[in-house]
């Protein structure tokens, strides 16, 4: 089954508080040239590349190209992959934009997103029953995963009519449940993602009244890598832009070696072809380098990290600070977003910048 556990919610806010109070202005860490590093990564459509690239040997041509050893570790749960790296367990991990903000950024892990890899693109989505519309959610109870991006997602939803949180009820649901509770007769709306949504969707009076395709690059997947170890290994982000792109390109081809690298990918994430095919369909994968630095530089990747980051001090998500600016985002061209002299989210485009040009 692919999924991604999003943002499994107090342990966001625990975590983000207690490294919240050990720094605010990011981990002082001597930059290290080293030849060996791990990567964590949880089960998802959109980070399935990486561990078939590890099979399949793209990952070891790029490695020896740059007389690196680069280690792909699977993590069952997600927030643990995510807490693991920020912890220093892993020198990168896979995870969404929000998470990256709220977990290692907002706890003072200066941390770099060197890959945008997709964004959701209908693999998340706002189902009610007994309506056609997004206004019918008014007044009714939504099981969700609290302080995920399932929230985020009804946030937004609901701006769009008029509305905000507080005309529903949210019942904190956990992924694994919500499948069950929103089929019981109690249950007359819900967020959630794939494949759980697609399974909710099929059940009697469900209609889906909001998807991720309508707010398009704002729920992000991201590799990210701590900044001072990219800085003092620049070569590491050359040999995972170069991977990602070679296997991108494999995937989506649509002759014999295309459907077997896919079909190899879903087995990896326990899903059957047609299963992770379906995932895909929904999911926009930047396989284009280009077209990842265009976005990364777009004054709407800022516009979007501030609803991101606005809803997630408004969720107590950045425990013990005083307002949304205290964690410093940056952007390509020198841009800034909240506190410039403690940024420690990064967005750097150099690298696929390097994948674009052709030169690594």
């Amino acid at each position: 089954m692919v999924l991604r556990s999003l943002g499994k919610t107090s342990k966001i806010a625990l975590v983000a508080g207690m490294l919240m109070l050990a720094s605010c202005s990011g981990q002082s860490s001597v930059p290290e040239k080293r030849t060996e590093f791990n990567i964590g990564w949880s089960i998802y459509a959109g980070w399935m590349p990486w561990p078939y690239a590890q099979q399949a040997g793209i990952v070891k041509k790029w490695a020896d190209k740059y007389g690196l050893k680069i280690n792909f570790v699977q993590v069952n749960d997600y927030v643990e992959s995510v807490n693991q790296y920020t912890a220093g367990k892993f020198d990168g991990v896979t995870v969404t934009n929000m998470d990256a903000l709220t977990i290692p950024a907002a706890g003072g892990k200066d941390t770099s997103a060197i890959i945008v890899g997709d964004y959701s693109n209908g693999n998340d989505g706002v189902l009610i029953k007994g309506g056609d519309t997004l206004s019918a959610i008014k007044g009714k109870s939504v099981n969700l995963v609290e302080l995920s991006v399932s929230h985020y997602l009804l946030a937004r939803a609901l701006s769009t009519v008029g509305m905000s949180l507080t005309d529903v009820k949210t019942v904190n649901t956990s992924d694994a449940d919500i499948v069950a509770a929103f089929a019981s007769a109690d249950s007359s709306a819900a967020v959630a993602w794939n494949p759980q949504l697609s399974v909710m969707k099929g059940q009697a009076g469900a209609r889906e009244v909001f998807s991720s395709a309508q707010i398009p690059g704002e729920i992000l997947d991201l590799l990210v890598v701590d900044t001072a170890t990219i800085k003092a290994n620049p070569n590491l982000g050359k040999a995972l832009a170069g991977i990602w792109y070679e296997t991108l390109a494999l995937m989506k081809q649509q002759d014999a070696k295309g459907k077997e690298a896919r079909a190899a990918m879903a087995k990896l994430a326990g899903a059957t072809p047609e299963s992770f095919d379906s995932q895909l369909s929904t999911t926009y994968l930047y396989s284009d380098p280009k077209a990842a630095v265009t976005a990364t530089a777009s004054p709407e990747i800022m516009t979007n990290m501030k609803r991101v980051r606005d809803f997630s001090f408004s969720k107590g998500l950045f425990k013990g600070a005083a307002s949304a600016d205290a964690v410093g985002m940056s952007f390509p061209g020198n841009k800034t977003l909240g506190d410039a002299q403690r940024v420690t989210l990064r967005f750097d485009s150099s690298f696929m910048q390097y994948a674009a040009d052709g030169k690594l």
